[in-house]
């Protein structure tokens, strides 16, 4: 059964504010087709059972009667629904925001959910994304069908649930990362929430992997082009930093990742392959990073677009996406580390700016271990490039005026006046971006692709772009660019690659 999606505002319930969700008997009839489209739009959950599900669970299908529809699990949990052990709704891939009003609502909640650990309140959170704490419930409610408190309560739920089944972590630091307060609080919120107490849930753990490592599922909707999106990634790898390789006979993305929010800053790897027979990322976190599992796997949702819905950007793009009908929008774990790539690719190839970046990370980066001896450094934290001066360079390929624009860039992330994580307004972001020394239009809308993933980002006057549909004017370009909105920047990497195609790479 063929079932078209068209988003209505449905009323809730529970507070009569407005949902994103698709009609009831909509919701129903992909249901009962388990349409993979659906996955992650919506949640049913069953009044007879008490449990939720995403819509493609292979369960008994219940009666329509027995039907309740939710913007999100958070919203499904806060009506007193419990997760399903089958589909486990908390896997579910997110839905990529188009409009302000969406963007908006995502980009808190991913503040939300980089510090779980930590009592924000929601006027910092408000004052974050630019809009009045009002505004943002508004929105908040019509996106997840919850208010910003109940999200964040849920996904501290979700979180601690993954960390006990899927991890090793200690019962006591699965609290703390999952920001329970007590010990007292966590047992009662998770016996409330799931009927188990924690060590109930723990007696589905697999067990500590090597050195403590913990792995994670993250899901996707197919088709996800995994080969493209690791040679893009591979190609731009910086030495020491990442890696593409093959592992056991699939190919495997590798980088050192650093996180300083939260009560436990820390710094290790991660590990990335693709099972695209349960549709599904698997990774493998090292110890040291999982008192910030939250932070470090909404980052790899990230960057690699797994919010995306490839049927729906496939369309839009038409004959452009025939062929790739999977690619994504490759993102990135650190908009600081981006912005320097960009800033350090102006005017030269790939590979050069690679190379360039290899030193860069060389002589500034922090040494770590890892089970790879190819992967031994941290990319330098904005403070410190910020702390540098133009003469620190010398010696590594990169000239005077690139470094100032590299200090200048550190300067503004790590005072607070830019921030390149892809959670504040774009028009600001790329207004402060192009204020500083040595970034025009074609840096800041790389950097605002990749790091903010915009979906709609065009780089104004790229080469690749040009030379791919035939040259011409920018504005001419412009105007052809526009058939492909709001999903101009998937445009732009079909364009690449058909470029690198004809150019034999």
């Amino acid at each position: 059964m063929c079932v078209r999606f068209r988003p209505a505002q449905v009323p809730c319930r529970r507070d009569n504010r407005v949902m994103n969700l698709p009609p009831p008997d909509i919701c129903y009839q992909a249901l009962l087709s388990r349409d993979p489209r659906f996955d992650g739009r919506f949640f049913v959950g069953v009044r007879s059972t008490g449990i939720y599900c995403r819509p493609i669970c292979r369960v008994r299908t219940p009666k329509r009667e027995n039907c309740r529809f939710f913007a999100s699990a958070e919203a499904a949990e806060d009506a007193g629904f419990r997760p399903c052990l089958r589909c486990r709704p908390g896997h579910a891939p997110g839905r990529a925001p188009i409009d302000a009003g969406a963007r908006l609502a995502r980009a808190a909640a991913e503040w939300i959910e980089r510090r779980l650990a930590q009592e924000a309140t929601m006027d910092a959170l408000a004052s974050h994304v630019g809009v009045s704490q009002r505004h943002l419930r508004r929105l908040f409610a019509r996106e997840f069908g919850v208010t910003p408190l109940a999200y964040r309560n849920g996904r501290r739920l979700q979180l601690a649930r993954r960390l006990l089944t899927e991890s090793a972590m200690p019962v006591g630091e699965v609290a703390l990362a999952a920001g329970f307060g007590s010990l007292r609080t966590f047992n009662r919120s998770l016996a409330r929430a799931y009927g188990q107490t924690p060590g109930e849930l723990r007696q589905r753990s697999p067990g500590p992997g090597a050195d403590g490592e913990a792995v994670f599922r993250l899901d996707y909707r197919p088709p996800l082009d995994w080969q493209a999106l690791t040679d893009f990634l591979g190609r731009r790898a910086i030495p020491g930093v990442e890696q593409v390789a093959d592992e056991q006979g699939s190919v495997c993305y590798r980088r050192i990742l650093r996180l300083t929010a939260g009560p436990q800053p820390g710094v290790g790897w991660i590990a990335v392959r693709c099972d695209a027979i349960s549709a599904a990322l698997e990774v493998r976190v090292a110890e040291a990073l999982l008192p910030g599992a939250a932070a470090v796997l909404a980052r790899l949702r990230r960057l690699f677009d797994l919010a995306c819905d490839p049927h729906e950007v496939a369309s839009a793009l038409g004959d452009l996406a025939a062929g790739r009908p999977g690619l994504r929008l490759p993102g990135a774990v650190d908009g600081f580390e981006i912005g320097v790539r960009a800033v350090l690719g102006q005017q030269v190839s790939v590979a050069a700016a690679r190379t360039l970046a290899a030193r860069f990370v060389a002589r500034f980066g922090q040494a770590v271990d890892t089970p790879w001896p190819e992967l031994d450094r941290a990319f330098p934290l904005p403070a410190e490039v910020a702390a540098l001066a133009a003469q620190d360079f010398t010696g590594i390929g990169i000239m005077p005026a690139r470094a100032n624009a590299l200090v200048a860039l550190a300067r503004a992330v790590a005072g607070g006046a830019l921030d390149l994580d892809g959670l504040a307004p774009l028009v600001e972001t790329r207004a402060r971006l192009l204020a500083l020394p040595g970034i025009g239009p074609w840096t800041a809308d790389y950097i605002l692709m990749r790091a903010a993933s915009w979906p709609d980002a065009l780089p104004e006057g790229d080469v690749g772009v040009h030379r791919a549909l035939g040259g011409g004017s920018r504005a001419a370009i412009r105007q052809r660019m526009a058939a492909w909105r709001p999903w101009r920047a998937y445009a732009v990497l079909h364009l690449w690659m058909r470029q690198e195609k004809q150019d034999g790479r």
